[in-house]
């Protein structure tokens, strides 16, 4: 209808103003704008004015009233895959990000639509963007890195928001998964953004298990000339008298390594995700207060230094 309406005053325009409009269609051998103004043809140039403006005004709002109609339905579109991704199992976080790319792409064509309409040469602007495109790729080729990061993290889903990770020397909370940075929240609530380029291409420690439970290990050092077996015993009695460690997996106690000054013990427990760090720090204590009452650990580091002088032969 816009159309049709747009070609009648063309045509009426025609009709009442020189041929020579710069709006109107004309033979290609007829001067542009630039070449009258070029030229020094000033007069031809206002006779074209009311033709100008005219033109200008019905391409405004054609432009309007195609944007107020492309918005109403990228609204639709939005509201109606919103639906679709509700009833699926996407991550809430790929759920926004791929309603952020709909809606960027939808605009982009809204956009191409708009400019062909009004007579503006999509080709051209096709280059001009594919030349920016590629300046501001050059400039910013560390931001893509880690936008395309991101993109790999919210597809594979290594990890999820609130899982715990260890990552690039880091560690904490996953607060939110974002398109450049992921954001960790430490235990003492300090907030970290680590780039997502190097976070997918590194080696992450994912601490929320399947199953919601986890293991802790403490490392137990008692001094030499200790019974093994009793110490076994002592550090399996301090796990099944404490509430939050799980019978199943069972505990696992064993000595590993014959230090220079002591003797080396793993202790391994198991407990549930939340009670993890509480169930580290009641053994650790535990396990200290007992040794050290029965006399397996000493307060002190002993080290025998034998001498013999350099004229001496060793017996």
């Amino acid at each position: 209808m816009l159309y049709c309406l747009k070609t009648k005053m063309m045509t009426q325009l025609q009709i009442s103003l020189p041929t020579d409009s710069i709006f109107v269609p004309r033979s290609p051998n007829d001067p542009s704008f630039g070449q009258l103004i070029k030229e020094g043809r000033y007069d031809h140039v206002l006779d074209n004015l009311l033709a100008w403006g005219i033109d200008l005004i019905v391409n405004i709002l054609i432009a309007i009233v195609l944007f107020i109609i492309g918005r109403f339905l990228i609204t639709k579109i939005d509201n109606f895959v919103a639906r679709i991704m509700r009833k699926s199992s996407i991550d809430n976080t790929l759920k926004g990000f791929i309603s952020s790319v709909l809606q960027t792409f939808l605009f982009i064509v809204l956009f191409m639509i708009i400019i062909n309409s009004v007579g503006v040469k999509t080709i051209s602007i096709a280059a001009i963007i594919g030349t920016v495109g590629l300046a501001i790729g050059l400039a910013m080729k560390d931001n893509l890195s880690n936008f395309a990061g991101g993109v790999m993290i919210l597809l594979s889903k290594p990890f999820r928001s609130g899982d715990y990770i260890r990552a690039l020397n880091l560690e904490g909370t996953v607060e939110r998964i974002g398109i450049m940075h992921t954001i960790l929240r430490t235990g003492d609530n300090k907030t970290i953004y680590i780039p997502n380029g190097p976070l997918s291409t590194g080696n992450i420690i994912n601490n929320n298990s399947l199953d919601g439970t986890l293991r802790t290990e403490i490392i137990v050092n008692v001094d030499y000339g200790c019974n093994v077996d009793e110490v076994k015993e002592l550090l399996l009695q301090i796990a099944g008298r404490h509430p939050k460690v799980l019978k199943q997996p069972a505990p696992f106690a064993r000595m590993s390594k014959i230090n220079p000054t002591s003797l080396e013990f793993i202790f391994r427990v198991w407990a549930k995700k939340g009670d993890l760090a509480d169930v580290n720090h009641d053994l650790s204590e535990t396990v200290y207060k007992q040794l050290y009452e029965r006399g397996l650990i000493s307060s002190t580091q002993r080290m025998s230094v034998y001498l013999t002088k350099e004229d001496e032969k060793p017996v």
